[in-house]
């Protein structure tokens, strides 16, 4: 797909589309087609409403967005042209913005749009709708919009690959994937890559990783990507909760199985994070750490009652082996500040069903030790259609994770406040950092959506982390 600001012509047999709030149709529709006459019924540019009509050998779309649509709003509105209305385009779409679109408001629709061409039928003998030739001309009338498409651009981008991570199957996307991923990324910005094999993760003390890992033929990987910004005030460090597919150990998952090459999405919204925020050169300095691994079931498997080690020197009683994403991110949370010691500390993982049953497909669920941090997540977040609500990690919680042999425990066996206690037992691996906070996205970061028959990616996250960074810290 190729953006163009301001294109010289209109190819014949294009669509032309014309977003239009509600608030404004009459105005709009005396201004741009004075010739024109539709009764409200036919088009009131009311929220997910459009009109299409041909004219002058084009076909126009008019394209309702209500009176006051957020961020989220357009970018879906935008991104049903290609999903749905894919047939209609023919080689050329020209996105005609009115003068009351804002900087805000058109990158969402051009993320948005760009977005409509993404399918995840990636093994298919014959795909959809290609629209990688696609040709697509941008009017509007702010003298800044040509940045703005730059760094729209760039945003999309970023959420495809968040998509692709999640939607490939974990044959295809393993820790070396991940890996490999992290280390082109790389070499395309101005970032350091530093991977760990299992041996190399051995000498430095990822004990709770390399358990996680034991039961799998698929080596694990643990990657560290380091990106530095001459104007920083800030250090933000981030982990992703990277299990490339998780069968739930020995203590095997006895339904949804199918959907667990999603349970690294907390990877996949960290690193298409870090690829975005490297791309658009934000002055901040950013250092991600993905615990890549698959929780699979063997011999080698590590088993219920075990006692494990970990970075931070804590035993661990392993309660359920399929409460493994949290061990990983023990380590991982470990590692970062111990070795890198940043200002902010933030992980997001796909971690409990408890968070799901709590807030559904609608938002994250969020804790954090630092006020200040939290609101700023949420406000973030908000901007975007990206939702984070708070929840307690009061002392009582911690006690339910105490253990009589170990330090600590991974599990503390009760179906109640599944991800609170896991929030808790994080946080004992912080080494009491003064700012940190967690994200449990196991409702966000796959899920079902009109765009798709199945269970996709989001990249959730994506967007929340640069708003966050840009605007908040």
């Amino acid at each position: 797909m190729k953006f163009q600001f301001q294109p010289k012509k209109i190819n014949q047999g294009s669509l032309i589309v014309i977003p239009v709030f509600e608030n404004q149709l009459e105005e709009f529709l005396k201004e741009k087609f004075p010739d024109l006459s539709f009764p409200n019924t036919l088009f009131s540019a009311k929220k997910d409403s459009h009109y299409l009509f041909p004219t002058e050998g084009n076909l126009v779309m008019l394209l309702g967005l209500g009176e006051d649509p957020g961020y989220k709003e357009i970018e879906v509105a935008f991104r049903r042209i290609l999903a749905k209305n894919g047939d209609l385009v023919q080689g050329h779409v020209i996105l005609d913005f009115p003068n009351s679109f804002n900087a805000t408001q058109l990158e969402a629709a051009l993320v948005g749009f760009g977005l409509g061409s993404y399918q995840a039928d990636f093994f298919k003998k014959t795909r959809k709708n290609d629209f990688q030739k696609l040709k697509v001309g941008i009017n509007h009338s702010d003298a800044g919009s040509k940045k703005i498409l730059l760094r729209a651009e760039k945003i999309l981008a970023a959420k495809i690959e968040a998509f692709r991570m999640v939607d490939l199957p974990p044959n295809v996307l393993t820790p070396e994937y991940l890996a490999d991923w992290a280390k082109n990324l790389a070499k395309e910005q101005e970032i350091k890559a530093h991977v760990f094999d299992a041996k190399k993760a051995k000498k430095e003390g990822l004990e709770a990783f390399l358990a996680v890992a034991r039961g799998s033929v698929k080596e694990p990987r643990f990657i560290i990507l380091e990106y530095r910004h001459p104007d920083a005030t800030k250090h933000v460090g981030l982990v992703g909760k990277g299990v490339t597919f998780d069968t739930g150990g020995l203590n095997i998952k006895t339904q949804g199985m199918h959907y667990m090459k999603s349970d690294m999405g907390g990877a996949a919204a960290v690193l298409a994070a870090t690829q975005l925020i490297a791309s658009l050169k934000v002055p901040v300095n950013l250092t991600t750490v993905v615990p890549a691994v698959e929780n699979a079931v063997d011999q080698h498997a590590y088993l219920p009652s075990e006692v494990i080690g970990s970075h931070s020197g804590k035993s661990i009683e392993i309660v359920d082996t399929d409460a493994e994403g949290r061990l990983i991110l023990a380590d991982g949370l470990s590692y970062l500040n111990q070795e890198y010691h940043p200002d902010h500390l933030i992980d997001f993982a796909t971690l409990t069903g408890s968070a799901v049953g709590t807030f559904g497909h609608e938002c994250a669920a969020l804790f954090s030790n630092d006020d200040k941090l939290s609101d700023h997540i949420q406000q973030a977040g908000m901007a975007l259609g990206e939702k984070t609500w708070p929840l307690p990690i009061w002392k009582e919680y911690a006690k339910e994770m105490d253990s009589e042999i170990a330090d600590i425990r991974n599990y503390h066996g009760k179906p109640i406040a599944g991800a609170i206690t896991a929030a808790t037992f994080l946080q004992a691996f912080t080494n009491d950092h003064p700012s940190w906070a967690h994200l449990d996205i196991a409702g966000v970061a796959f899920a079902d959506s009109e765009f798709s028959k199945s269970k996709t990616g989001t990249a959730y996250g994506v967007g929340l982390l640069l708003n966050l960074i840009e605007n908040h810290l």
